[in-house]
């Protein structure tokens, strides 16, 4: 059996914690003190039909310095009250391939109403059987329903992605997916302001005829993604989701419940909306050719 002198510690369970704590601490200094291996990055040579090549050859620059002219129709969706179908267009211009500046703009060719808004007007019933200020007559309450009518955005187009779509693995459809966001000025119409006194101690006459609409602007963000499907170096069909919310009355009712205002409908009863809508559009490019990179400056046709 070997044995340890007695002058020397016994690397075993028994050696005290202070050896322990000093011994890790000259290891760890030891270890930072190491100098570092300088990083190296590998030249790669090309060589052959590819060297010089840039990254994507004969690649089709559908937006590069383009004018796009859009026509869509769009629907509003999730409406409690009151859907509107729009038509419209865009106007944009593309200074590069992933970057448009322009304008949508759309009008409410038909608004109408929601199932909701048919059973209140059908089966609603005041509480006392007489006009109340948020429905004074159930078979009114689409005269007082909020509506849009129209809308007009300056916005900021991006285009972060494009390839190809393949229909049946066999037809293959160049496409691009865009963000854009921007300002939104909307049209509405809304339930007149009712003032105390109108609906609470006066005739039914005079609280009967708060149930009709005025006309206001409302100004507010919008943005939202699209999809391109270009049939064409000058056609693509587009679809896209747009969100722009902003604060308005949807029912023409008394929102707030403010006991100190008891009477009113005014601009505080106004709710933030998260209104949104769909859309489907066919766009137009000018010119008609297109820039092919990697290949010429030329335009070049489809």
């Amino acid at each position: 059996m070997m044995r340890f002198p007695r002058c020397l510690p016994q690397l075993t369970g028994r050696t005290t914690p202070p050896m322990h704590g000093l011994i890790w601490a000259l290891l760890g200094l030891y270890l930072l003190a190491l100098p570092l291996p300088a990083a190296q990055a590998q030249q790669v040579e090309v060589k052959g039909p590819l060297a010089g090549a840039p990254a994507v050859l004969g690649l089709r620059k559908y937006r590069e310095m383009r004018l796009q002219i859009q026509a869509h129709a769009a629907t509003t969706l999730t409406d409690e009250y009151s859907q509107a179908l729009f038509a419209g267009g865009q106007l944009i211009f593309h200074p590069l391939d992933w970057l448009g500046i322009g304008v949508w703009g759309g009008y409410a060719v038909t608004n109408f109403d929601t199932a909701l808004t048919d059973e209140i007007t059908t089966k609603a019933e005041s509480a006392d059987g007489g006009p109340t200020l948020s429905l004074p007559v159930a078979a009114n309450f689409p005269d007082q329903v909020g509506r849009l009518k129209w809308m007009v955005a300056p916005q900021v187009s991006f285009i972060p992605l494009r390839g190809k779509l393949g229909v049946f693995e066999s037809l293959f459809i160049d496409t691009d997916l865009y963000l854009f966001g921007g300002v939104a000025l909307v049209g509405l119409e809304e339930r007149i302001d009712v003032v105390d006194g109108q609906c609470s101690g006066a005739s039914d006459s005079d609280c009967i005829a708060t149930q009709t609409r005025t006309s206001r602007t409302s100004i507010g963000p919008t943005f939202g993604v699209g999809l391109s499907l270009y049939m064409s170096t000058a056609t693509a069909l587009t679809l896209e989701w747009r969100a722009f919310p902003f604060d308005w009355n949807t029912s023409g009712t008394d929102e707030v419940g403010d006991p100190r205002r008891t009477g009113l409908i005014d601009e505080n009863d106004r709710i933030s909306h998260f209104n949104h809508m769909i859309s489907i559009g066919l766009a137009f490019y000018l010119p008609t050719s297109v820039r092919i990179s990697g290949v010429s400056d030329a335009p070049r046709q489809r």
